[in-house]
Parts: C-alpha cells; sequence; structure tokens
C-alpha cells in the first residue's frame, strides 16, 4: 500500500473516532432524538482534505460507530436512514472541493468562507433529508393529527438548522484561521 492510501485510512479513521466524540458532546434538543453538535466538521474537513470517496467513507463510519453505541432503531430502513445515508451525505460536501483549496491557495478567505459554507449547507441539508424521510415513515405516530411529513420537516429543522448553522460558524473559523488543515503532506 502506498503512503498517501495509507494515510487516507488513516485520518479517516481518526476523523470518525473524532466525529463521534464530537457528536457526544452535543446538545439534546429533543428526547426522541435530534441534537445539535459539530459531528460534521470531521466529515466535511475530510471532504476537503481528499476528496468524496474521504468525505463519504468518514460520514459511513461515523453513522455505523452511532449505532453501535447507543442509536435508536425501530426498522432496519429507518437506520440505515438516520445513520448510514444521513451522514455518509455530508461527505458530498466535496462538491466545493476545488473552488475551497484554489481560495486556500491563493488566501482568499472571503471566498473560501463562501465556499465552506456553500458545502456546509448543502451537507446539512442533505443529511436534514434523510432524517426527515425516515421520521415521516417511521415515526409517523408522534405527529398525532398533523400530517406526518410536516411535522418530520419542522422536526428535524429544529435541530438540523441550528446544527448547519453552528458547523458553518465553526467551518469558516477554523479553516480559514488554519487552511493547511485542507491540505494533505505527504
Amino acid at each position: 500500500m502506498d503512503k498517501k492510501r495509507l494515510l487516507m485510512l488513516v485520518e479517516i479513521a481518526i476523523f470518525a473516532a473524532v466525529g463521534l466524540v464530537l457528536d457526544q458532546v452535543s446538545f439534546k434538543v429533543w428526547a426522541q432524538g435530534g441534537s445539535v453538535s459539530l459531528v460534521m466538521i470531521p466529515i466535511i474537513l475530510m471532504a476537503f482534505r481528499w476528496g468524496f470517496l474521504s468525505g463519504l467513507t468518514t460520514g459511513l463510519l461515523i453513522g455505523v460507530m452511532q449505532t453501535m453505541f447507543g442509536a435508536y432503531i425501530v426498522h432496519w430502513l429507518q437506520g440505515l436512514l438516520d445513520y448510514g445515508v444521513a451522514f455518509t451525505v455530508v461527505g458530498l460536501a466535496a462538491i466545493v472541493r476545488e473552488p475551497v483549496l484554489k481560495a486556500a491557495t491563493a488566501l482568499n478567505k472571503k471566498k473560501m468562507a463562501l465556499y465552506i459554507v456553500i458545502g456546509t449547507v448543502l451537507a446539512g441539508f442533505l443529511r436534514y433529508l434523510a432524517h426527515t424521510i425516515a421520521g415521516a415513515v417511521f415515526f409517523a405516530e408522534y405527529a398525532g393529527d398533523q400530517n406526518a411529513w410536516i411535522y418530520s420537516i419542522i422536526y428535524n429543522g429544529t435541530y438540523m438548522l441550528p446544527a448547519t448553522i453552528l458547523t458553518a460558524i465553526v467551518g469558516v473559523l477554523l479553516f480559514t484561521a488554519a487552511p493547511q488543515l485542507m491540505q494533505r503532506k505527504l
């Protein structure tokens, strides 16, 4: 195995563990689930450092580890959506990887911030979408007389919107202050 691939695999493992820890240090919004944490930061960092595959893999590992440490699963498909898909899609923040790296190389912090926010909002929205689908399909009984989809949109929005905003703010502050975090070195 070459050094570059080995470094990537080691970083995926380390940042997945960091993501799990960051998710444990969270503000619980609802008793039924949903919290505001910085779990997306390591996934986005890996997406910017290494690209799609590493970002997706880091997110998937975080989701899998969460199922091992106290996930609430009522059906295998709900577990897949809430843990597997929801955290894996955060790695799609890599869609703005090239512009972020170009801005970092040029030391253009405004452009870096813009693309970091775009990537984070996209990642947060895709995660929110996975949680919303799982909520509407598998937790409809909590909606009472309300439409299950409206209930799930609002319920999941109450923690995903603040989590996405917090992640974007911390990501911008962290990555613009230390752009070398996004550059891999061998």
